[in-house]
């Protein structure tokens, strides 16, 4: 490749800088780490809240894309695929550490009811973290019950607090495809735990 196409590489659409990449133009691999590395780093430390462990999953990141360029087909936006590698990571990540932050999953029906798991709070008394500890694992376990169209959806709106946009950028579904299976999924999640619950009363 020339010098004027280095040069104005920068003008290119993410898919066309793919496209030269699996070609065999290393330099577009360094185009794509320079224009995503920021933003891939900012969207994993909104969930981890660590940045070496973010660092490490933005590097994990950038070296599927190298391994696995072949497997990128331009039907689907560059960053939506990107994006949906971190995630993946991010949920590899989730499991393997069994942590959740401080947050709450609510739901408000067409009935206006409002459904709210709250977890973990550290400044709780040790019974009641011991209570919020089996909350947790119940969400987990509700999370890991439920079809993955819906618990994609939830752990990245209710955990890693992503917006409805950024959802939307990486799952390339519609708004209210989004929404739907994000209220769909809270109810589900809600019937589990409250069944969940109702087995340990027995």
């Amino acid at each position: 490749m020339n010098t004027t196409l280095a040069v104005q590489m920068h003008k290119y659409s993410d898919e066309d800088v793919m496209e030269l990449f699996q070609g065999g133009y290393d330099e577009a691999f360094n185009e794509i780490v320079s224009r995503y590395r920021d933003r891939v780093h900012n969207f994993i430390f909104r969930y981890t809240r660590n940045h070496l462990d973010s660092e490490d999953i933005v590097q994990e990141t950038f070296f599927r894309v190298y391994r696995s360029k072949h497997s990128y087909e331009r039907i689907a936006r560059f960053s939506t695929w990107l994006y949906t590698i971190a995630n993946n990571l991010i949920r590899t990540h989730y499991k393997k550490s069994q942590r959740l932050q401080t947050t709450s999953i609510f739901e408000q029906d067409v009935n206006e009811q409002e459904y709210q798991i709250d977890i973990v709070d550290e400044t709780n008394t040790p019974d009641v973290n011991l209570e919020e500890s089996m909350m947790v694992a119940y969400v987990q376990k509700a999370l890991d019950a439920i079809p993955s169209e819906f618990s994609d959806i939830i752990i990245m709106r209710d955990i890693q607090s992503l917006t409805y946009e950024e959802i939307m950028e990486i799952t390339g579904l519609p708004m209210g495809t989004v929404k739907s299976r994000i209220n769909r999924g809270r109810v589900r999640i809600q019937s589990l735990i409250n069944s969940y619950v109702n087995q340990e009363t027995i």
